[in-house]
């Protein structure tokens, strides 16, 4: 396996990820979503958990993503 430079910054449903990437792209972030569930039915098999996706971002990057995304879920959580 070989190193990537992304590192994932975060997990969980479809409406927190689309407002994390949004908030990413307004801070020129590009981040990567993994969808396992998607991936999986797309291949004709199942995901352990449905409707989870990931978030992935460039090492570079990963410091002001981190800040994007606790700001998010802080609001979320109050």
């Amino acid at each position: 396996m070989t190193d990537s430079n992304y590192i994932k910054i975060y997990t969980g449903n479809f409406i927190v990820v689309q407002r994390i990437i949004q908030d990413l792209k307004k801070q020129n972030i590009n981040a990567i979503i993994k969808d396992e569930t998607e991936s999986g039915r797309l291949a004709g098999f199942g995901a352990p958990i449905q409707g989870q996706q990931e978030v992935f971002v460039n090492k570079d990057e990963l410091e002001e993503a981190v800040l994007v995304v606790e700001s998010i879920t802080s609001k979320i959580k109050s």
